[in-house]
């Protein structure tokens, strides 16, 4: 969600029952705190940071975390989240980060995580090469510490299936891009609410870094370099700076508009609260329909 969920995005989420989540991406440090600040005018609830491990400004992001201590951090595309992990919990801030295997999930828990994200392919954006479904139950059964399924999830139904896999809780996306308190370019929000299941397409999976994103003239040209054996840097060369391009000028056919397989069934623009409100009212559907349908034996 870099270049999307900020402030405004996040406070909204905290306030309709959920942990909204700033993301630092590669942001300035003093962008960063900016964010935070303005945040804890909207809300006092609790929010948290999503930290990137690659970002070359990562280093000043855990300085302004350390200072401003928001109250979760998760950490992504982390090759040092043993030592990071070690370093939030210390400070007393929550630590949630993504994992993309079950060891990663192991080593996480005994680094002192406090919940595990495990993400599966479905998600948008950067994701693992495992789909959600066998994933989750996988990371349950290896964990103590509680699990929040993520990839794929984006109505009541999706979350009770998540709970049923074994998750505590749910991370969701794709589902917030249309919301009233999102940021992106209405271009953006209407390709969201005109995607269909085969709408997106993964890039990367040869150079070992995929990406969901809708079909475009990027992800084509993306594509097709990929295939043709062209390098990791010279992917990157044309993906740099086509995220922002497509959240904040609205450019859909030469920018990156990353969302998750889920955007097939976002069709209905609304504010934050209502689609969460939605979400809880179908899970609590979906479980009394289970109930009715396959009733326990007496």
């Amino acid at each position: 969600m870099t270049w999307v969920s900020e402030a405004k995005l996040c406070a909204a989420v905290s306030e309709a029952g959920g942990i909204g989540i700033l993301a630092a991406g590669n942001l300035p440090a003093e962008s960063l705190r900016e964010q935070i600040e303005r945040a804890r005018t909207l809300t006092r609830k609790p929010i948290g940071v999503n930290i990137v491990g690659l970002s070359p400004n990562c280093p000043n992001h855990f300085k302004i975390i350390q200072e401003l201590r928001p109250d979760v951090v998760t950490l992504g595309a982390d090759p040092n989240f043993q030592e990071h992990i070690s370093m939030l919990t210390e400070w007393g801030i929550k630590v949630f980060p993504l994992v993309a295997s079950v060891l990663m999930a192991r080593l996480s828990q005994e680094a002192g995580a406090h919940a595990v994200i495990p993400e599966g392919q479905e998600a948008g954006g950067h994701i693992s090469d495992i789909s959600t479904m066998p994933f989750v139950p996988q990371v349950k059964d290896a964990v103590s510490i509680p699990v929040i399924a993520a990839g794929g999830i984006g109505d009541g139904r999706g979350m009770a299936a998540a709970f049923a896999l074994g998750a505590e809780g749910v991370q969701i996306g794709t589902a917030l891009l249309v919301a009233d308190e999102c940021k992106v370019h209405e271009n953006y929000k209407k390709a969201v609410a005109e995607a269909e299941d085969r709408s997106t397409v993964v890039t990367g999976l040869a150079v070992g870094k995929p990406t969901r994103a809708l079909r475009n003239k990027l992800t084509r040209q993306l594509k097709k370099m990929e295939d043709n054996g062209v390098p990791w840097t010279e992917l990157e060369m044309l993906a740099v700076g086509k995220l922002r391009e497509a959240v904040q000028e609205g450019n859909i056919r030469d920018g990156s508009v990353m969302m998750g397989q889920i955007a097939g069934l976002i069709k209905t623009r609304a504010p934050v609260k209502k689609i969460i409100e939605d979400m809880l009212e179908g899970y609590l559907r979906t479980i009394e329909t289970l109930n009715k349908e396959y009733p326990r034996n007496p």
